[in-house]
């Protein structure tokens, strides 16, 4: 298989650059030739055409079922998801990668990286995404929270996670990893809505790194897990830096499924976590590309189509 980049539209200068029918044309004239391609030789782009078509029909399939989402609750006009997992994993990573798919480019607005193990994300932050600039917010926001730290007093505070769901932490609250926020507390939301709650949670993990994982984070993700299960939101896993994790996926991304390795490290992040193995996505971050690439578009839209299904799980379940 071949990955196919978007950077190759710009082979065919004639052709409007976000064309889905250009991106066709122009990657597999790349594959082919390498070199801009006459005319009379498209018809010899059978084999390659029809990756190409598959793939730039799945990508839009997939946006346009993000965009037409609606929440099964009328009262909530965006899902919720919140995003959790050890400092460095990927947590604000995701919300750049999956909003660069939407405005045609690598983009870093959620602030990413770690320094000497230290989480760069310190506040609760909530992130919509737009289609275009001028456009209309995609129906779901990400909720971004301080990465965990396997030393205690540092990172993200398990006891915040309760308060979180519910509702209770606004938007750009700056946690305190040694006292988790109080009832008492300016600022604590004492009756928020059901828009304001969280409707899934994605735990962000490293697959490179998960199977060394330090037996502090582990007990912190565990204690995470619990409140969570007890308060019947639905959970999924993003498994993040499978290049690193896996040099089959390195060379070829579109080997991921193929791959026994990767196979074996999101059945030990779903008896881990909890969760079913289908509840397991594996997913690459944009960290060092200049440009979009199809293939790895693809992996994270089908992570969020994954979560807005869990959010219908969510409305599906009586409430009090």
């Amino acid at each position: 298989m071949i990955a196919y980049s978007f950077t190759y539209l710009r082979i065919l200068p004639h052709v409007e650059e976000h064309s889905l029918t250009s991106c066709l044309t122009s990657i597999a004239i790349y594959v082919q030739y390498g070199d801009v391609l006459t005319s009379n030789r498209h018809d010899s782009l059978q084999g390659d055409s029809v990756y190409a078509l598959y793939f730039c029909r799945e990508k839009k399939n997939l946006m346009e079922k993000i965009e037409s989402y609606k929440t099964l609750n009328s009262s909530v006009p965006q899902a919720r998801v919140l995003l959790v997992g050890p400092v460095g994993a990927g947590k604000s990573s995701f919300f750049n990668s999956f909003k660069s798919i939407f405005r045609g480019h690598v983009t870093s607005q959620a602030t990413t990286g770690n320094i000497i193990g230290t989480t760069t994300t310190a506040r609760l932050r909530s992130y919509s995404v737009k289609p275009a600039r001028e456009g209309k917010p995609l129906p779901f926001v990400f909720c971004d929270t301080m990465g965990l730290e396997p030393e205690q007093g540092a990172g993200l505070n398990p006891d915040d996670i309760s308060n979180i769901i519910s509702g209770n932490i606004p938007d750009r609250y700056q946690f305190n990893p040694s006292v988790p926020l109080k009832p008492e507390a300016y600022g604590f939301c004492k009756n928020p809505e059901l828009k304001d709650k969280i409707h899934c949670v994605a735990y962000v993990i490293d697959a490179s790194k998960i199977s060394i994982m330090h037996q502090n984070m582990k007990t912190k993700l565990n204690a995470i897990c619990k409140k969570i299960n007890f308060s019947v939101i639905p959970q999924l896993v993003l498994l993040t830096k499978i290049d690193e994790a896996c040099p089959l996926v390195k060379e070829d991304i579109t080997k991921v499924y193929k791959s026994t390795y990767i196979k074996e490290l999101m059945q030990e992040a779903a008896s881990f976590i909890g969760v079913s193995l289908s509840c397991v996505v594996p997913v690459k971050n944009y960290s060092e590309e200049l440009e979009l690439d199809m293939n790895i578009d693809i992996l994270l839209l089908h992570a969020v189509v994954q979560m807005l299904r869990l959010v219908d799980d969510f409305f599906d379940e009586p409430r009090d």
